[in-house]
């Protein structure tokens, strides 16, 4: 099961450094066209930030080098930016390939399982599990 994982965690690492770039190249105006307009940031800003947040996470997630805390980052993150995929939605803004609500929709329910993607592959669930249970032992002294 722990090779599993590993796998699991290298491509979610690899998806997210391609993102990563195309966030800065070829793909900038596109997300561009996603960030939602009450952001009080400037769009290219947010879209060359999350490029970069982006690729630092992949690479981080690639390495294996403390890989529960880049889980859980990697996890906040796409909370962070789930409200840019409920903004597409609400405003049907079309991007890559979502152009009908349903396909806009449907990305939603995705976004969750990115998450517990990124916190089952990293071993960040297992991490929070043990640190709850040892804080709980703890406290109950």
């Amino acid at each position: 099961m722990r090779w599993v994982k590993a796998i699991a965690r290298v491509l979610l690492g690899a998806a997210l450094t391609f993102a990563g770039v195309s966030h800065l190249t070829f793909s900038r105006a596109t997300f561009q066209a996603q960030v939602p307009t009450w952001l009080p940031l400037d769009a290219d800003f947010v879209v060359l930030a999350s490029g970069v947040v982006e690729i630092t996470l992949g690479i981080w997630l690639a390495s294996g080098f403390k890989t529960h805390i880049a889980g859980l980052l990697t996890a906040a993150f796409f909370i962070a930016i789930f409200p840019g995929n409920i903004s597409q939605y609400v405003t049907q803004t079309d991007a890559f390939g979502l152009n009908t609500d349903s396909a806009r929709l449907t990305r939603l329910f995705f976004q969750p399982l990115l998450v517990l993607w990124a916190l089952w592959s990293t071993g960040a669930w297992r991490w929070l599990l043990v640190k709850r249970v040892s804080n709980t032992d703890v406290n109950g002294l």
